[in-house]
Order: C-alpha cells, then sequence, then structure tokens
C-alpha cells in the first residue's frame, strides 16, 4: 500500500454500520405474503445476506413463480423497509466509535452497499452518521452488485483514492470477495457466525471470527492506520 496518503476507509451498511437486517427480512417477508408466499423464514432470509436488494427479490420471484413486474416487488419492499427503518435502526456501538475516530482524525470515509440511495440517505440521516460520513455509493448507480467490485470501485474513484489504498468493511461473504476483487483490504466482521469460515472471509486481511461482539474500534483503527500495529485477532 502508498503511504503517500492516509487510507481511505469504505463501509458496508447493513450488517456492518448498522442492524438492518431484522428490518429487511420483515419488509421481505410482507411484500412475499402479500402475493400469497408463507413460510420465509429468518434462516432463508440469511442466505440473502450481502446480496443486493434487486438481486435478492430476482431470485425469490423466480423460486416462488411470482407474476409481479420486478421492479414492482423492489418498490414495495423498499417503501416497508424505510417506514420501518425509519422508526428503528441501530448502529453497532463499536461501529459507531470507530466512525466517529476517522472523522475525527479526517480520514476519507464512504458508504457503498446494495441498498437504494434512498434507503441509504434514510439510514444514515436517522441514525446521525451523515454527519460523519459524506459520500454514498449505491448498487443502483453501478453496473453490477456484489460480489462483484463495482460499487467499491467507484467509491474509489469518487474518493480520489486508488483501489489498494482503501480500506473496506464488510459482514458478508460476497461484499468480502468484492473488496478482494476491486483490490482492496477488508476488514471482515461476520454478522451470520456460522459464515466466518466461508473463503472469501478467510481470505480478507483482518477477520473478527466472532462477529460485532468481537470488532472493538480501537482494533480496528490502529489496524487500519499501522498506529500500534494491531494484530489480526
Amino acid at each position: 500500500m502508498s503511504t503517500a496518503r492516509p487510507p481511505s476507509v469504505i463501509f458496508d451498511l447493513d450488517g456492518t454500520l448498522v442492524d438492518s437486517e431484522p428490518n429487511y427480512y420483515e419488509a421481505g417477508r410482507r411484500v412475499l405474503a402479500s402475493h400469497g408466499v408463507t413460510g420465509f423464514d429468518w434462516d432463508e432470509h440469511t442466505s440473502f445476506i450481502g446480496i443486493g436488494t434487486r438481486e435478492t427479490l430476482e431470485i425469490l420471484r423466480a423460486r416462488y413463480a411470482i407474476d409481479a413486474p420486478l421492479d414492482e416487488l423492489l418498490a414495495a419492499k423498499n417503501r416497508i423497509y424505510l417506514e420501518l427503518a425509519r422508526a428503528s435502526t441501530d448502529v453497532f456501538p463499536e461501529m459507531r466509535k470507530f466512525v466517529e475516530r476517522l472523522a475525527a482524525d479526517g480520514v476519507p470515509t464512504a458508504v457503498a452497499s446494495g441498498s437504494s440511495r434512498a434507503t441509504i440517505e434514510a439510514v444514515l440521516a436517522g441514525t446521525g452518521l451523515d454527519a460523519h460520513i459524506g459520500l454514498i455509493v449505491s448498487a443502483e448507480e453501478v453496473g453490477r452488485g456484489k460480489p462483484e467490485p463495482d460499487v467499491f470501485l467507484e467509491a474509489a474513484r469518487r474518493l480520489g483514492a486508488a483501489p489498494a489504498d482503501c480500506v473496506v468493511l464488510e459482514d458478508a461473504p460476497p461484499g468480502a470477495a468484492a473488496a478482494r476483487a476491486a483490490g482492496m483490504r477488508c476488514i471482515a466482521v461476520p454478522y451470520v457466525p456460522s459464515t466466518a469460515t466461508d473463503p472469501a472471509f478467510l481470505a480478507a486481511d483482518l477477520l473478527f471470527p466472532g462477529g460485532q461482539r468481537e470488532f472493538t474500534a480501537q482494533a480496528a483503527y490502529a489496524w487500519t492506520t499501522g498506529a500500534g500495529g494491531a494484530a489480526r485477532p
């Protein structure tokens, strides 16, 4: 990595910065139920974590032979999700500390997510994270979603940073794979504990196998900036 400038830090949003998965699950469950699909449970939902909303609905639409157009399903899920997100979205405490410390030190940051831009903006505004992270890239704005690297490469371009000078924080294997494909370093914080041994996570530069219960702002900051040379957990 170049030492000519500080690293830029790119955050995934859902499951990484905020615990939004319960809201996404409920929104998806309601949309499917409105089309006669019952039995969509949490376990099935977790298999889609890290995959964009559009891509998820494409799969579910085919799986359950839903006649409604994809864009109609997407609009319905986004509408329900925004209602839930505005009512309550929790930021992971150590992630908030990490974001605030990076902002205080002037480290460039961005959010690059598979969610819609409206969703990202609503969540960041509702949680106060928009005071510290000003740059947003949605998968809507690029050609391909994760595990392809497009959204991270676009974030780096807007930050004016070389991919090798970027650190990505991710909670899902497709996101970690996208970071690697982009030529960026990756801090992996698995949202689903059973995925900690996924090859995409094992290839990450810094892995917190225990997820958010193990992640600390201090360790991530030290490793990212080289301050103290934090070891791999």
